[in-house]
């Protein structure tokens, strides 16, 4: 029976186009595709289970990836994926780096081995530094809410410094006048959101009534 030459696709999401990672797909027995993270180990993967499958009924000839870190984005998990591979006489191609892990005579390539561990290490260095930027965005958005939360309504020193503001400060005035949100909006150049937290920290209650008359005064 003849052996399946397979290419394998992954991308991280549906939102995402995989027509790149195609490149004359016409050219191979079967197509494989995972819309899942490259964190999560190849055969893990509902198309990576469909694989594993073929390879354990003997039915796979060889597997195209488009790149390295389309089968794992760890040092570990690539080796351990290509070594299975190895053992098995099953060579592994990625298309656009050429490289492929066993010669034509079935012995394994020493260049393009040293080659795939290199790029493999440098795949999980993007992956850390892809965290790590989630993580900071994370943390920085969050240190973001929390300024611009600050302090609860009824805090005279936030309260103060806000209407204080000189946009702020000329909005107050018009508001305690009669005009209305849409009015002093147009005229001071601030967001209808803006004038209306002017007009709710400024006029809604006594407290803040006698602090908008000494500002606007």
């Amino acid at each position: 029976m003849k052996k399946l030459n397979i290419l394998y696709v992954r991308v991280s999401s549906f939102e995402q186009n995989p027509e790149r990672q195609r490149v004359q797909e016409d050219q191979y027995d079967k197509v494989i595709e995972d819309r899942i993270s490259g964190a999560v180990a190849l055969f893990e993967r509902p198309g990576g289970k469909e694989l594993l499958k073929l390879i354990t009924l003997d039915l796979v000839g060889s597997v195209s990836f488009w790149q390295i870190d389309r089968c794992g984005r760890d040092l570990k998990g690539i080796v351990d994926f290509l070594h299975f591979m190895v053992e098995r006489k099953i060579p592994v191609h990625f298309i656009e780096q050429g490289l492929s892990t066993l010669n034509t005579d079935g012995t394994e390539n020493p260049i393009s081995k040293m080659c795939i561990a290199f790029m493999s290490v440098i795949a999980e260095m993007n992956r850390n530094l892809i965290k790590n930027a989630q993580r900071e965005g994370i943390e920085l958005a969050k240190l973001k809410k929390n300024v611009y939360l600050g302090r609860k309504i009824g805090s005279n020193e936030d309260v103060l410094d806000f209407l204080s503001k000189s946009k702020n400060k000329a909005a107050l005035g018009f508001l305690k006048k009669g005009y209305k949100n849409s009015e002093v909006s147009k005229i001071v150049g601030l967001h209808p959101n803006t004038i209306t937290k002017i007009k709710k920290l400024g006029l809604s209650s006594n407290h803040n009534r006698s602090l908008a008359e000494s500002l606007a005064s």
